[in-house]
């Protein structure tokens, strides 16, 4: 069965020129006039899914912290949900560490279906220790998708983005921080501004 539509997904419903709104029949426009599913070129990342991927990259080796206990999963979980709230984004917020979740808010306009969506990709995550927009990435880049080609069921996986690990220096991949809601790149933008600000106010950075 094929997975469900969601706000997350770059096929999502949507009014036409907001990031992560699908073209016609659902398939994005992908670069030199290709059209894939589920390709994402959203204000503020390359529309080529190879650049795409070394930006993803980039992200998550700068993106390492030397430590992550409950407290900090508290105060990050707090300041996403606080840059949520700004934008007033109808957004669930997700942070966990290991099977133990950590961290749980659905702000207003969040639904049922957005947990399940946190669901699916932090299952990516925890999976390929990669954020779940970058292994998405990975599959466009070879000209397939992951649904397609990943041989995992996806009513449990969904590599879209939004759900980035959380990495701790010396030890690798920890836990998950996610967010459903909002078309797939603005998820993820959100989840690496909180993380960006979380390591700038100097709590668990490495080198601090």
């Amino acid at each position: 069965m094929n997975a469900p539509a969601d706000s997350t997904a770059s096929g999502a419903t949507g009014p036409s020129g907001v990031p992560g709104a699908p073209a016609p029949g659902g398939v994005q426009a992908g670069p030199a006039g290709r059209t894939e599913p589920g390709y994402v070129a959203a204000p503020g990342y390359p529309a080529d899914p190879t650049e795409l991927i070394r930006e993803l990259e980039a992200q998550e080796r700068r993106l390492v912290l030397r430590g992550f206990t409950h407290d900090d999963a508290w105060h990050l979980g707090s300041l996403l949900v606080e840059l949520a709230r700004l934008r007033e984004a109808p957004v669930a917020v997700d942070i966990r560490r290991g099977v133990q979740q950590l961290f749980h808010c659905a702000l207003e306009r969040a639904t049922a279906d957005n947990d399940v969506w946190l669901e699916r990709k932090c299952r990516v995550v925890e999976r390929y220790a990669e954020s779940s927009f970058l292994v998405g990435a990975r599959f466009r880049a070879k000209g397939t998708t992951f649904e397609a080609s990943s041989r995992l069921d996806p009513d449990r996986y969904a590599a879209h983005g939004g759900a980035f690990p959380i990495n701790v220096a010396g030890v690798g991949v920890v836990g998950v921080i996610a967010v459903s809601g909002l078309p797939q790149a603005d998820d993820h933008a959100l989840v690496v501004e909180a993380l960006e600000r979380f390591m700038q106010g100097g709590r668990n950075v490495v080198g601090a």
